[in-house]
C-alpha cells in the first residue's frame, strides 16, 4: 500500500537521522530527507537513493508500471458471490464514466513518489439479476442449506421439535407455498405437518352471536366477563346449594346430613300420593355432592318387590326426567317413612308455582290481575320435553304416571323436568294396572296438563268444550288438535269388516311423537340458539381462568421472604448471601412488572385503575410476545428494557424452583 508523506514547514530546522536501512530494500528506495526536507546531511553515508534519475532506471530496469504496461482489467463477481477471473479487454468500462474525479490528498512536493506495492484488483460492481416473483412457480428453497446454525433465524412456525434440529449443517426448511391451491381438498395449506402457527392469547376475540352492535365508548369492563343475568343465576343456585341450618334438628339419614328443608308451606296435601311427603337437601357422605331427599311419612312396607320397583328407574338417563339413585325405608324421623334420592336442581320450582300463582288484590283495588297469556312457542315447548320424557319412559317398559303442575320442575328457562315418578310404583305397587293402561294415561294427563297451563285454570280440565273454546280463540288450530287428540280416550281395538280397510291409528307415544314432528325442528333450533350463548359466555371466562392461573404463579413469586439465600434451591445456583430470593435475578425484574401492570400512576402521581391495561400486559405475558417494555426501579434509578417471551421464562423457571424446593423439603 504507498503511503503519502507530508509535514509541516517548520520542521526542517529540526534534526532527523537517516531512516534505518531495511536490507535489500534501501537499494532501490528513494530518500525520505530529500522529499520531506529537499536535500539529505548524511547524502555521503546514506544508503538510500538521492537522485531521482537512478530511481526512474531501476524502475524501468524492473518493469514496474509505466506506459508499457498492459491496461488493468478487474474481475468481475460470479453469481454465487466468488470473484472469477474475466477475459482481458483493452476497452474501458462505461461505467468509468460515472467515476469521481480523482484528487490527490498534498499536491506541494513536485517529487513523484513510488508506490511500491500493487493493490489488490477490485471486483468491478455488478447488479444481481433478481428473477420477477411470480405466486404461481414458488418452488425455491427458502433457506441455504449450507449456511451455519448461527446465521439462520427463528422461525415461529416451527415446531419445537424442529428448533433442536437446527443446529446441523445440513439443515433444510420445507418450501411453503401459501398460494397453492389443493385441488383434492385434503389440506388446508402445504405440509400442514409442520406449518403450525402459535396462537396468539392475546388478541382473542369473542366466539358466538353478537346481541347488539355497541360503539366504542359504549363498552363496559362487563363486556370481558360473564353477563350479570348469567352470573347472578349462577351464583344464587351456588349460595343455595350451600346452605347449611347450624341450630337444625332433622336427624342425618344414612349417609345423608346436613338436612335443609325445601319446602315453603307447612301443611301438605295428601292428594297426590296419599301421605305427607316432604323434600330435603342434603349432602352424600361418600362423594360429597348434594342430592334431593323426598319422604312419606308413615309408609309402611308390606312387600319388599315393591322397593324394587325403583331400581329400574336408575336406568333412566334423559334430560326431562329427575334422575333417581337409591330409595329405601329409614325411622329416623320417628315413623317408618320412604325415603326417594334424585339429583338436586337449586333455585328451581313447579310449573303450578310459575303458572298457577294466587292472584294479587292490592293494584286493582279487589279486583283480580288479568291472567297472563302463554306464548304459544313456550306450550310447544313444554309438549316436546315432556314427550321425549315419556318416550325415554315408555321404551324401557315402564309409566310416568304423574303428570303433574306440582311435581314437574322448572330448572332454568322454558327448562322443564319430570320429578317424583318412581314413587308412585313403590306406593300402588298392590294395585297393579296393566302397562298398556298406565302408559295410555300418561298422554291423557299430558293433554290435561297443557290444557290447564294455556287456560291459566288448574281446573279447565273438568269442563273441556269450554276450555277448548278459549284455545281456539287464544292459539292456532295445530295446538287445539294436539291437545283433542291427547284427551281423546284409545280406541277400542275392533275386527275391520274389508281386508281393506284401514287399521285403526293406536295411541302411544310413538305416534304421538311422529305427529308434531315439525315442532321439533322449532324447538332444537331454540336450544342451539342457547347453546350458541352458553359457548359464548364459556368463552369470555376461559381467559379469565388462564390470567388467574399467571397471577397466581406471580404472586407465588414476588416478594418471597422466607426463601432467602442461605436456602440452596436445588437445581439452581447459589445467590449472594446478602440478598433475598426473590429481589434477585429473575425475580427482580418479575417485582418490577407486577409494578408496572398494577402499580400505574399518572402525570399527577395519582393510582391509575385500568383493566384494559391489566388483561392487555397478562395476555401478552402468557402468549410470551416479542414485545420489548420498559421497567423502572421504584428509586427510579435504574430501567431494564425486557421482553415479554423473557418474562414469561422468568416466570416458568423461578415457580419450578419453588416445586423443587417444596418437594426437596417434603421428602425429608
Amino acid at each position: 500500500m504507498a503511503t503519502t508523506f507530508s509535514g509541516a514547514p517548520g520542521d526542517a530546522r529540526r534534526g532527523v537521522a537517516s531512516p534505518r536501512p531495511k536490507g535489500r530494500e534501501a537499494k532501490n528506495t528513494f530518500c525520505r530527507n530529500v522529499t520531506i526536507y529537499g536535500h539529505c546531511r548524511y547524502e555521503n553515508t546514506c544508503p538510500y537513493i538521492h537522485d531521482p534519475a537512478k530511481m526512474n532506471q531501476n524502475e524501468n530496469m524492473k518493469k514496474r508500471f509505466n506506459v508499457d504496461s498492459p491496461s488493468f482489467t478487474p474481475l468481475q463477481a460470479s453469481t454465487n458471490g466468488s470473484l472469477t477471473p474475466s477475459g482481458r479487454s483493452a476497452t474501458i468500462s462505461p461505467k468509468a464514466a460515472n467515476a469521481a474525479v480523482f484528487t490527490p490528498k498534498s499536491q506541494r512536493s513536485t517529487v513523484s513518489t513510488p508506490h511500491l506495492h500493487t493493490k489488490e484488483p477490485v471486483a468491478e460492481w455488478h447488479p444481481q439479476e433478481f428473477q420477477e416473483f411470480v405466486p404461481q412457480s414458488f418452488e425455491g428453497q427458502m433457506v441455504d442449506p449450507n449456511a451455519s446454525a448461527s446465521v439462520l433465524g427463528y422461525d415461529p412456525f416451527n415446531t419445537s421439535s424442529a428448533i433442536s434440529s437446527i443446529t446441523s449443517s445440513g439443515h433444510q426448511t420445507s418450501t411453503i407455498n401459501p398460494y397453492a391451491h389443493d385441488p383434492t381438498g385434503t389440506s388446508y395449506y402445504q405440509n400442514a405437518n409442520t406449518f403450525q402457527s402459535m396462537p396468539a392469547y392475546h388478541m382473542y376475540w369473542q366466539i358466538g352471536p353478537q346481541p347488539t352492535n355497541l360503539l366504542a365508548y359504549q363498552r363496559t369492563a362487563h363486556d370481558f366477563f360473564i353477563p350479570d343475568s348469567v352470573r347472578e343465576e349462577l351464583q344464587k343456585k351456588s349460595e343455595v346449594a350451600r346452605q347449611v341450618l347450624p341450630n337444625s334438628t332433622l336427624p342425618p339419614i344414612e349417609q345423608y346430613h346436613s338436612l335443609v328443608c325445601l319446602d315453603t308451606t307447612q301443611h301438605k296435601s295428601q292428594s297426590v300420593f296419599g301421605y305427607p311427603s316432604w323434600v330435603y337437601k342434603a349432602v352424600s357422605g361418600k362423594d360429597g355432592n348434594t342430592y334431593a331427599l323426598r319422604r312419606l311419612e308413615n309408609f309402611r312396607l308390606t312387600n319388599e318387590n315393591a322397593i324394587r320397583s325403583a331400581q329400574p328407574w336408575k336406568r333412566i338417563l334423559n334430560g326431562g326426567v329427575v334422575t333417581i339413585h337409591d330409595a329405601f325405608t329409614t325411622r329416623s324421623f320417628g315413623d317408618s317413612s320412604l325415603i326417594i334420592v334424585t339429583d338436586y336442581h337449586p333455585c328451581s320450582k313447579s310449573l303450578a308455582e310459575e303458572h298457577f300463582k294466587p292472584p294479587s288484590m292490592a293494584r286493582f283495588h279487589g279486583r283480580p290481575t288479568p291472567s297472563s297469556h302463554i306464548p304459544e312457542q313456550v306450550l310447544w315447548g313444554y309438549i316436546v320435553q315432556i314427550g321425549s320424557a315419556l318416550k325415554a319412559i315408555h321404551s324401557v317398559g315402564l309409566a310416568a304416571r304423574l303428570i303433574n303442575p306440582s311435581k314437574i320442575l322448572l330448572t332454568s328457562k322454558n327448562r322443564i323436568r319430570l320429578n317424583a315418578s318412581a314413587i308412585m310404583d313403590v306406593v300402588q305397587y298392590e294395585n297393579g294396572r296393566p302397562l298398556s293402561e298406565l302408559q295410555a294415561d300418561d298422554l291423557v294427563q299430558l293433554g290435561r296438563l297443557i290444557l290447564n297451563i294455556a287456560t291459566n285454570n288448574q281446573t279447565a280440565h273438568l269442563n273441556v268444550p269450554k276450555s277448548m273454546e278459549q284455545i281456539t280463540r287464544s292459539y292456532t288450530v295445530r295446538l287445539k288438535e294436539c291437545v283433542q287428540w291427547l284427551l281423546n280416550p284409545q280406541a277400542v281395538p275392533v275386527t275391520p269388516t274389508s281386508p281393506t280397510a284401514p287399521a285403526p291409528v293406536q295411541k302411544d307415544i310413538d305416534t304421538f311423537l311422529a305427529g308434531i314432528s315439525d315442532q321439533f325442528a322449532a324447538v332444537f333450533d331454540s336450544n342451539l340458539h342457547a347453546e350458541d350463548t352458553l359457548v359464548s359466555t364459556l368463552g369470555k371466562e376461559l381467559e379469565s381462568s388462564r390470567l388467574v392461573r399467571l397471577l397466581i404463579k406471580l404472586n407465588f413469586i414476588n416478594e418471597r421472604p422466607e426463601l432467602d439465600a442461605s436456602q440452596h434451591v436445588p437445581g439452581g445456583a447459589a445467590p449472594p448471601p446478602a440478598s433475598a430470593w426473590a429481589e434477585t435475578g429473575e425475580r427482580y425484574y418479575l417485582k418490577l412488572f407486577r409494578d408496572y401492570v398494577f402499580h400505574q400512576v399518572d402525570a399527577n402521581g395519582l393510582p391509575v385503575t385500568n383493566l384494559a391495561h391489566v388483561i392487555d400486559c397478562l395476555n401478552k405475558l402468557d402468549a410470551g410476545s416479542e414485545e420489548k417494555i420498559a421497567l423502572i426501579s421504584r428509586d427510579e434509578q435504574n430501567v431494564l428494557i425486557v421482553s415479554y417471551r423473557e418474562l414469561k421464562r422468568g416466570v416458568e423457571s423461578a415457580f419450578q424452583d419453588l416445586i423443587k424446593a417444596g418437594r426437596s423439603s417434603s421428602g425429608r
